[in-house]
């Protein structure tokens, strides 16, 4: 919090009574108020505004490397721009839908402050976006830093044959190793239950987006013929790295730190297996169904549902069973499309009229109204 005041809001010489109640009010405000870190996440709000030392939520490690890797630093807001879309494409028919809170600096607000499954989605999606985004600009030659994978040069082999590395194969290993040090500086710092799920967590994002690595080829020869391969690796879409982690959500294991603070332990005993490439949480989450300022749940009063469906977008899931409401809207869509030489194409806009519906909002028990 900023107490310095602005020039013109408090009197210059304020009396000894009025500066008392002042200091209480701060110190109270202190004392009462739950912190709320920021998240180096808000660079995807600054765009190309992005100064190091202003940005809130940056440890001392995160600092440093945005001062001496400025580029890398807009490749990471451009990143997380991406990361976000992508989660709430994930969860867009789900109570929990990864809302943003504009001008804040924590991004998601209150919600990431319990250690629950959907905390533990962010942090791998966002780690895997940075992995993402550093590896795709060191391809495009944007970064001085780094380039292509120097490493792939000579003759390779696969299932089809003997190919000739060429090309530009993606650096994936500098855009994991630039995501551990970043995304993992301020976990570092501390360790907790919170600390080690976030880590955990981070680092299964990054190995998400290293498995769908695919290897591309163009083929030389006679006619098209593939006698010659040049290949490289490059990363999949990254709607696929969403898809995977959005899984492994679904399938998320819950954990307690063990008693010696260096690793934690499955929460269910019956449990075998391993929690290598899972994710985990600590916390169960909370009820997204109603707003709840302190959970940081804005829940579900307003969102759009589908009548005729049973799954997690349909009317009776998303509304908690408090029903919804019915509204007839007039749409405005391109239609009778016809390509015109050349090269356009050229639609009509359709009017039709279509039913939405929409969650009912909470209803407070009568004896919460006044008589």
């Amino acid at each position: 919090m900023n107490s310095k005041p602005s020039n013109g809001t408090l009197s210059r010489h304020p009396s000894n009574s009025t500066s008392r109640i002042y200091f209480t009010f701060i110190l109270l405000l202190l004392i009462f108020t739950p912190r709320v870190d920021s998240s180096w996440w808000y660079i995807g709000a600054l765009g190309a505004r992005v100064i190091c030392d202003n940005i809130p939520g940056l440890v001392n490690k995160q600092r440093q490397l945005c001062q001496r890797h400025p580029d890398l630093m807009q490749s990471i807001g451009e990143g997380a721009k991406e990361w976000i879309r992508e989660c709430q494409h994930q969860f867009r028919h789900h109570r929990w839908n990864c809302s943003t809170l504009d001008r804040d600096h924590t991004v998601f607000g209150r919600v990431m402050l319990r250690s629950s499954r959907e905390a533990a989605f962010v942090y791998a999606i966002s780690s895997a976006g940075v992995v993402y985004a550093i590896t795709r600009a060191c391809s495009q030659g944007e970064l001085k830093i780094c380039s292509c994978d120097a490493q792939k040069r000579g003759r390779a082999s696969d299932d089809r044959g003997d190919f000739d590395w060429g090309g530009c194969s993606d650096n994936i290993h500098y855009g994991i190793n630039f995501a551990k040090t970043f995304v993992d500086a301020r976990e570092r710092m501390v360790k907790d239950a919170r600390a080690l799920m976030n880590l955990h967590n981070n680092r299964c994002g990054r190995m998400a987006v290293k498995r769908f690595m695919k290897l591309e080829c163009k083929c030389h020869g006679v006619s098209g013929s593939c006698a010659l391969r040049t290949c490289w690796l490059a990363m999949s879409d990254f709607r696929r790295t969403g898809d995977y982690l959005r899984k492994k959500y679904n399938t998320a294991i819950e954990v307690t730190m063990n008693q010696d603070g260096t690793g934690f332990m499955v929460a269910d005993k019956d449990f075998q297996g391993t929690t290598k490439n899972e994710l985990v949480y600590v916390e169960n989450s909370p009820d997204y169904c109603l707003m709840d300022r302190a959970a940081g749940s804005l829940g579900t009063a307003g969102r759009a549902c589908n009548r005729s469906s049973r799954g997690t977008d349909g009317c009776e899931v998303m509304c908690c069973g408090r029903g919804y409401d019915t509204m007839r809207v007039k749409r405005v869509t391109k239609c009778e499309c016809k390509f015109k030489w050349c090269c356009a194409v050229e639609c009509k806009d359709c009017e039709d009229t279509v039913d939405v519906h929409t969650c009912k909002p909470h209803k407070r028990p009568d004896w919460l109204h006044p008589a």
